[in-house]
């Protein structure tokens, strides 16, 4: 008997995604309770083994090009396993793109966040047109006319794949494209132009170096009108049934993110309708990227609990040297540490969709508070990422570096949406940008941070420090960075002291803002109650297992 097969964890299938404590008492804060059964539904549809499978498929079926049809004709047509699309009818069934706008109950965005977290678990390329869609919808209510006509659609929960005159479809995506072969992130250096036509509309020429999710149905598009540089919708079939003239180049190789499709465009006179005024582009868009950033900030979050939850598991079952590895102080304080790490992601993620919620619905409180603290979220959790990653996947061991763990698609997919909307740099200055426009932003989160003033002292020193840290205005822009990194750290601290339990509050607090910090994960100081910590991941209970 050669092969029998002893000291490995069952597959991690048959669970709740949702189970997740951190997640459903930050539904229960933010006044989205009401969903936590139609929650617990998805969490046990990403956890079965149909879904995992569905991820699975999509990723190793990448979606293919198809720029004329065998005749000659351009097509300009992507091609998705049909995996894909069972990712995404579930994903538009559950209003995890822009359902929320048009429910008129509070806690709607939060509620849309959870979900969009859970599902993420499952397979994380499928939620970048889920979440341009949910953005689109900001941007385009600068255009009530243009928003009348394409809100019901985007909100629709019908998911309708192909190439069709809108008028004809149940639903629709948004895809967006700003990014130009010599412009990155400096959109106002495009050259893509947009010149008037009589009929009112705008025909595009010029080309984009990434157009995220060019399968889509509708998009918002950057481009130098005479007034300057403006945004514009563009849809990809026009009403009459005739493909408007944006071609598909080429698909882009990518590190990770290989279900979803990013292209290369280029528009030859392009029909396309103007979003807010002229000239007021960038403002106009950014509307939308700040809520993609928001969806950045909850893949991020979303990816760290995937990465402790399969760390967990695999240690709860693998026995080393003679001892479980869960039951091995080294190891038990490298998965508190992780989760830890999660943990406060989430809180935060569950604290700016709070507040996203609220500014919508005119709270300018919530405005100013989510203005600087989306930018902080951006750059930090996005940044913590990969290394997350990286050190769940070791907890496994060799069968982490295995294709078939899953951790080498979370490991590709983690620095992906701290590229997204803004690198590290831009995110980081941005931050800077929102206090010196409106000093208010700053005063909201210490207002919000201040609520737990006088809990722990480690907090309490932190939050003079980062005060201290805004006296040398001269070297602000050199330490944005340090900057950003103390004001998330604290802002999660807060969030942790305020709503989570004791052994979590305390732990984050010592490990990450206490003279014994660590940089590696692992490094949490002797007297944390590590069993309290872990058992928040150890809610999730596979039926395999």
């Amino acid at each position: 008997m050669t092969h029998d097969v002893f000291n490995q964890a069952p597959p991690y299938a048959g669970h709740d995604v949702s189970a997740d404590p951190a997640l459903v008492e930050g539904l229960r804060r933010e006044s989205a309770d009401w969903a936590i059964g139609e929650l617990r539904g998805l969490g046990t549809l990403a956890g079965s083994p149909r879904a995992q499978e569905w991820g699975r498929l999509a990723n190793d079926h990448p979606p293919v090009l198809r720029t004329h049809d065998p005749y000659g004709h351009r097509v300009d047509e992507v091609e998705f396993h049909p995996a894909w699309h069972e990712l995404m009818a579930v994903a538009v069934g559950h209003g995890l793109h822009a359902a929320p706008w048009a429910a008129a109950r509070p806690g709607a965005h939060v509620a849309r966040a959870a979900k969009f977290y859970v599902w993420s678990q499952v397979e994380a390329g499928h939620g970048c047109p889920i979440s341009m869609t949910y953005a689109s919808v900001a941007a385009l209510r600068h255009s009530p006319t243009l928003s009348a006509e394409w809100e019901p659609l985007l909100t629709s929960r019908s998911y309708e794949f192909g190439l069709r005159p809108a008028s004809a479809k149940r639903g629709v995506l948004a895809g967006m494209a700003m990014t130009e072969k010599q412009g990155g992130s400096d959109v106002r250096a495009n050259t893509t132009t947009a010149e008037p036509r009589a009929d009112g509309t705008y025909a595009l020429t010029g080309h984009k170096w990434f157009n995220s999710a060019p399968m889509c149905d509708v998009f918002l598009v950057l481009a130098q009108a005479p007034r300057g540089l403006s945004c514009f919708l563009l849809p990809r079939v026009l009403p009459d049934g005739t493909r408007n003239a944006m071609r598909l180049m080429r698909l882009k190789d990518k590190l990770g993110n290989r279900s979803n499709a990013s292209a290369e465009v280029e528009y030859e006179g392009a029909v396309a309708h103007l979003v807010g005024e002229e000239g007021r582009g960038v403002r106009t868009i950014i509307e939308m990227v700040n809520m993609t950033r928001l969806d950045c900030v909850i893949g991020s979050a979303a990816g760290m609990r995937l990465g402790v939850t399969r760390a967990v598991h695999h240690a709860t079952h693998r026995t080393a040297f003679g001892h479980p590895l869960i039951d091995q102080p080294l190891m038990r304080n490298v998965l508190a540490d992780l989760t830890l790490e999660s943990e406060a992601a989430t809180a935060l993620m569950i604290r700016l969709a709070g507040a996203t919620d609220k500014a919508i619905r005119g709270d300018s409180t919530e405005s100013a508070l989510r203005r600087i603290a989306l930018a902080t979220a951006k750059y930090w959790i996005c940044k913590r990422a990969p290394g997350h990653a990286a050190e769940s996947l070791e907890c496994l061991g060799g069968n982490g570096y295995v294709e078939d763990s899953q951790m080498p698609r979370l490991f590709r997919e983690s620095p992906l949406n701290g590229i997204w909307e803004g690198s590290g740099n831009v995110a980081a200055l941005d931050l800077l940008r929102s206090i010196a426009k409106e000093p208010a932003n700053l005063d909201a989160y210490f207002t919000e941070v201040e609520q737990a003033k006088g809990a722990d002292l480690h907090l309490d020193t932190a939050v003079r420090q980062v005060k201290d840290s805004f006296t040398d205005p001269s070297t602000l822009e050199y330490r944005a960075r340090q900057v950003a990194e103390r004001l998330a750290l604290v802002l999660q601290a807060s969030l942790l002291v305020r709503f989570s339990p004791p052994a979590v509050a305390d732990a984050f607090c010592a490990a990450r803002l206490g003279p014994e910090r660590n940089m590696a994960y692992g490094g949490l100081p002797s007297g944390v109650d590590i069993e309290s910590i872990i058992e928040r991941v150890l809610t999730v209970k596979s039926t395999t297992g």
